[in-house]
């Protein structure tokens, strides 16, 4: 045994595909699966030994991988050589960092591949490393600032707001945005404007035009009064002249590859798939080797894959293929974690000679056709600009057709042809019918998962690791909802946190400084600053904020003007993560509560309270605010109960 070699890698699919690989190459290998992190932060407490200069993480093996860690003990000790190929980004190297530490490992190699195919894992073998501390000690100050801020905010939260609410660094930031968008939304004042559209006619066929200028001022959106539009329609001709014909040639591009941004977003446009859903697919195809790492924020390709990709525009679409190949400027500040764009790792294997199903298929069929169309021949479109005037009223015609279709051959995109007739200069028209057309601004829309995405990586907050987790966990803390269109709305807990941490502690809801944060993350991965300079800088004075804020904020809660029906105690309005209910002053010594829809005591539990639910059927039930802790549930409770009867 002692002549083989074991490979460590995070997921048992990821396992199960560099197997069926290795047995071509060098059937001596084994492979194993960590199940992604072995060591942690201990859950219920700060789990950080703090010192004047140094802020260093307590790792503890969880219940649920001491198994995993105890057959790993095992294993390597039957082995001559361990290497660690966990993932190439930050976590991947912590991970495989952790395996190191806590399986005391002393001959071991690192490799990193971006696809898991027969070519990337031979190289990789061949070009073997050590652990990149940097990496490590990035991960390591995220994971530790986190904790930071949750373990100090959220206690704050239990005694100001309601037990069980936490905070999170780059969440906070996340909820402020979607908070401030509801705002705007329920502050928004629509205004009416007006459009004025005539339809022509030239040898039967009619066509519209829109009113863009009057007396040689250029309308603006709400120029048009109804005194305006009384007397326009009184001085508009029934006839107008053909002032001036443009012809222009335009073209489009192809958009870039894919990166995690992109990805997330464009999978919402067309599938609605919430982002925490695209990761895990792109996760499952990544690890069945069939598309490259899809935690990236590069857009490079690597040189054979662009030349594979050419060959199948070559032999497929002849004319759309350029005569030089299309190299696309990456994001990524990282050198270290600079890798390839998102690609199928064959592009020959286009979705239909897969085996994929549903979900999984949409996905690599979404990758695989902006893969080859990002190097294929830009779109030509002919357009037609036609201005017609009268009374000097003037109006304007645009008309659109394709030329060639260039990449839209593979990737379809919004476009609709409008072919105007063929007309002169100085040509009369009649106006068959002039209308007016009313309108009123819309405000801005709702975030879903692709729209907030995308805000936050225009500000540099959040990274592609990062991106579905952030809105799973606002979602899990009950301070966001999907509304009946999937977009995300925050709760009133929401707000009420929101408002809060922005009031008292702006710095951490702050956008400038939540990317600044994550600017000196990526310093400390190319070991340009010092990850204990940061920690230490963030966290004395951070801790002296939350101390004088603990005392200075009062608890958030209403008084209603009753007595507990129990105690005689004042009864007040509370919060929790499943709405608002009232309860004694004098929790926890007296248990009375009551929801605001339902009044009554669970019967299990006798501390929560019974909230309406609907189940598939569309059937009503009750169940206990405390679900899934108490799992008390039923069709037949009368909805005006009294709790002291309970």
């Amino acid at each position: 045994m002692k002549e083989k070699k074991l490979i460590i890698v995070e997921s048992p699919t990821k396992s199960k595909t560099i197997k069926k690989i290795l047995k071509k190459i060098n059937p001596s290998f084994d492979v194993i699966a960590s199940y992604g992190h072995i060591r942690d932060l201990a859950k219920n407490k700060l789990s950080l030994e703090i010192k004047e200069n140094q802020i260093l993480p307590i790792y503890v093996v969880p219940k649920s991988k001491r198994k995993i860690v105890s057959e790993l003990k095992k294993k390597v000790k039957k082995y001559s050589e361990v290497i660690l190929a966990t993932d190439q980004d930050r976590e991947g190297e912590a991970i495989a960092w952790h395996l190191v530490e806590l399986l005391n490992l002393k001959n071991y190699l690192r490799i990193t591949f971006h696809e898991i195919t027969e070519e990337t894992i031979k190289k990789a073998l061949l070009n073997p490393r050590k652990i990149n501390l940097s990496l490590v000690n990035a991960q390591q100050s995220r994971r530790i600032l986190d904790r930071i801020v949750g373990y100090l905010i959220s206690p704050l939260l239990w005694k100001k707001i309601t037990r069980g609410l936490s905070a999170g660094r780059v969440q906070s930031a996340a909820l402020r945005m979607i908070v401030e968008r509801e705002r705007e939304i329920e502050n928004f004042i629509p205004q009416s404007y007006y459009e004025v559209i005539i339809k022509v006619e030239k040898e039967g066929k009619e066509f519209e035009a829109k009113l863009f200028e009057i007396n040689g001022e250029k309308l603006e959106k709400f120029s048009l009064s109804e005194e305006k539009l009384e007397k326009m329609m009184i001085e508009i001709e029934k006839s107008v002249f053909v002032e001036k014909i443009k012809t222009s040639i335009t073209k489009r591009s192809p958009n870039p590859p894919f990166v995690t941004s992109t990805m997330t977003s464009e999978a919402w446009k067309k599938f609605k798939f919430p982002a925490k859903l695209t990761m895990s697919l792109a996760q499952n195809l990544y690890e069945e080797g069939l598309i490259t790492y899809m935690r990236t924020d590069s857009t490079s390709l690597a040189q054979e894959a662009i030349e594979k990709i050419r060959n199948y525009i070559k032999e497929n679409f002849p004319n759309s293929l350029p005569e030089k190949e299309k190299i696309y400027k990456t994001k990524s500040r990282l050198a270290q974690e600079a890798h390839e764009a998102i690609r199928p790792t064959d592009i020959f294997l286009s979705p239909e000679k897969t085996k994929l199903q549903k979900n999984h298929l949409k996905l690599y069929e979404m990758i695989w056709r902006r893969t080859v169309a990002c190097q294929m021949k830009e779109a030509l479109f002919e357009k037609k600009e036609i201005i017609l005037s009268s009374n000097g009223y003037k109006f304007k015609a645009l008309g659109q057709k394709m030329i060639f279709p260039g990449f839209t051959l593979i990737e379809k995109i919004n476009f609709k042809e409008e072919i105007l007739p063929e007309l002169k200069e100085n040509e009369k028209l009649i106006i068959k019918d002039v209308k007016i057309e009313k309108h009123l601004t819309e405000p801005p829309p709702r975030y879903n998962d692709g729209s907030l995405i995308k805000t936050l990586e225009s500000y540099g907050i959040g990274r592609p690791s990062t991106y579905a987790t952030i809105i799973s966990t606002l979602l899990q803390r009950g301070y966001v909802i999907r509304n009946k269109n999937k977009n995300l709305v925050p709760t009133e807990l929401g707000m009420l946190v929101n408002d809060l941490l922005l009031e008292h502690f702006p710095l951490i809801l702050d956008y400038e400084f939540t990317a600044k944060m994550e600017e000196k993350l990526d310093l400390i991965a190319q070991e340009k600053l010092d990850w204990q300079e940061v920690l230490v800088d963030f966290y004395f004075p951070f801790l002296e904020i939350v101390k004088k804020k603990t005392e200075e904020i009062e608890k958030i809660e209403t008084k209603i003007g009753r007595n507990c029906p129990l105690c005689g105690g004042e009864l007040i309005e509370k919060f929790s993560k499943y709405g608002k209910f009232i309860a004694c002053s004098n929790f926890p010594k007296c248990q009375y509560k009551e929801s605001k829809t339902t009044g009554i005591l669970c019967p299990k539990c006798q501390t929560g309270f019974l909230v309406k639910k609907k189940n598939k059927k569309n059937q009503i039930f009750y169940a206990c605010s405390n679900w899934p802790e108490c799992d008390f549930t039923t069709n037949q409770i009368e909805s005006s109960t009294n709790n002291d009867s309970k």
